[in-house]
Order: structure tokens, then C-alpha cells, then sequence
């Protein structure tokens, strides 16, 4: 604002508040004004948007002491300057007064945890009890936003080591899981193997067992020998092929009487191995 003798310039974000030696003539708008210096003169009030940032210290409804920070965007509306200019003073600290009788009316009725989340819901109730009180002295409100809640010191390192015990439960209890759900499938993988496994047993006996039976039958046919002689015959051929077995190894020792009568004599005891068998099988038949 300058003004010089008459004429004085109104900046556009400002009003100018004419007054005739102290009393109230008009409001001048924006721009070159015609003033009587010094019978007239001509204060500017700003209509820009200004916020201010009132801390409110209040307890809640579980005696938790903490302090909210609440940003108030106001400006003074153009068409009543006058209200503004002649009924207020120190509009910041009106303001402020307002917000810390909303706010320490709204939060005592709530624990911690609820006026966390009713931030929203108690700045808009800043915001109307500002916007009908202050409209009566040329101020409109534009903005009430709570911008922090910041509880005691200790309250807040009590309620960040609940949460991280609390996060912590959840992964003890995440690891708990994760190692059953391993021990299950490690059973259930190792109940699958053994199920296997028999069914592979089962299986290669059955073979074993048909690959007998076929021999046997094939040895009946071919040499006319009866079934105990062929079974006494191939366990012969089974104990040689042990031998044999035992002397590719190269990891096992057996001690195996041998001269040069062995092969005689392997082949008398197969004889008279059949021989025996023969003559049991034939005394059965006599005595049924």
C-alpha cells in the first residue's frame, strides 16, 4: 500500500478501509483511489488465504496426555472487510481458541485408538463450529485439518513395543506353521516311499516265486525229474552261484573245504541229496 497527498493504490490482493477522521466512509477496491490526506485515511486488510497451526495439549477418554496439531486455512472475505477491520483483533488467537474448546471437548469422550481414527470427523467439527462463529466477523474458512496426534513419550514407545511384540507372536506363530505343514508332508512323503517300497517288494517276490514255479515246471517236463528234486537241485545251483558271488565281491571271505576230490564230492552229495528225497517222498506215499 502507498499513498501520497490525495490519491492512494489498493493492491488486488487487498481491500482498503476508507475512514473519515476515524470513522468508517467506505471500502475501496483495487487499484487508484481518491483520499482527502489528512482528513481521510486508508488501511489495507490482505484477503490471501493464511492458515495457522494451533497445538492443543488435552487427555484422552483412557488418561493418555497427547498433543494435536490442527491447521486452520482462513481468509477474510471481501464483501465484509468492514466486520473484519472494526470487530476483530488478533484473529489468530480467536481461532485458536475456538479449536482448543472443539478439541478439548471432542477428545476426552475417546481412548487413544478411537480419536486416531475420528481425526477426520473431528476436524470437520472444527471447521463448522469456526465457519458459524467467525462468519459474523468477515472470516471465511477454507480448511481444518488435523494434521498430527502425538501422544506422551512413554505412551508412544509403550504402544510401538506392543505392536512389535504383537508382529513378532505372528511370526513365531507364521514359523510354527510353516515347520508342521514340513513335518506333515516329510511323513506323508516318507508314508508314500514306504508304500512304494513294499508294493516293489511285493512284486519282485511275485517274480521271483513265478520264475521258480516256471523252472520247476519246465524241469518236470524236460527230464522227468518230480518237485522236491528239482528244488534240491537248483538250491545246489543257487549255493554255487553264492560261491561265486563271494569271490567277485572282492569285500567278503568264505572257507570252503577244496581238494581234488571237490567236484566229486559236490556232485555225490547232490546225488544222494536227490536220492533222499526220492525215497522219503516214496515211504510218504507207502504209509498213506
Amino acid at each position: 500500500m502507498a499513498s501520497c497527498f490525495c490519491f492512494a493504490c489498493v493492491d488486488g490482493s487487498e481491500r482498503g478501509i476508507v475512514q473519515n477522521m476515524g470513522k468508517y466512509s467506505h471500502t475501496a477496491a483495487p487499484g487508484f483511489n481518491f483520499i482527502c490526506w489528512p482528513f481521510q485515511t486508508l488501511s489495507g486488510i490482505t484477503t490471501k488465504v493464511q492458515q495457522v497451526d494451533v497445538k492443543t495439549s488435552t487427555k484422552t477418554k483412557d488418561n493418555v496426555t497427547v498433543t494435536i496439531t490442527t491447521a486452520v486455512q482462513f481468509a477474510v472475505d471481501p464483501n465484509k472487510v468492514e466486520d473484519f477491520f472494526f470487530k476483530l483483533n488478533q484473529p489468530e488467537r480467536q481461532i485458536a481458541a475456538h479449536v482448543e474448546n472443539v478439541v478439548r471437548s471432542q477428545i476426552p469422550k475417546m481412548d487413544l485408538d478411537t480419536a486416531f481414527l475420528a481425526k477426520d470427523e473431528l476436524a470437520h467439527t472444527v471447521m463448522d463450529e469456526l465457519s458459524r462463529n467467525m462468519s459474523q466477523y468477515g472470516l471465511q474458512i477454507f480448511g481444518c485439518l488435523m494434521t498430527e496426534m502425538l501422544p506422551d513419550a512413554a505412551v508412544l514407545r509403550a504402544m510401538n513395543e506392543i505392536n512389535a511384540a504383537r508382529r513378532l507372536r505372528e511370526a513365531n506363530l507364521e514359523k510354527a506353521e510353516a515347520e508342521k505343514l514340513q513335518l506333515v508332508k516329510r511323513a506323508e512323503a516318507e508314508a508314500e516311499a514306504k508304500h512304494l517300497s513294499g508294493l516293489g517288494t511285493a512284486k519282485m517276490r511275485q517274480a521271483i516265486t513265478d520264475g521258480f514255479q516256471t523252472s520247476i515246471q519246465s524241469m518236470q517236463h524236460s527230464c522227468g525229474m518230480d518237485a522236491k528234486e528239482v528244488v534240491h537241485m537248483m538250491l545246489v545251483t543257487q549255493y554255487l552261484d553264492t560261491l561265486k558271488d563271494f569271490a567277485h565281491s572282492g569285500r567278503s571271505a568264505i572257507l570252503v573245504p577244496h581238494g581234488a576230490s571237490a567236484v566229486t564230492d559236490i556232485e555225490t552229495q547232490m546225488r544222494n541229496g536227490l536220492l533222499q528225497a526220492r525215497l522219503l517222498g516214496e515211504q510218504a506215499a507207502v504209509d498213506v
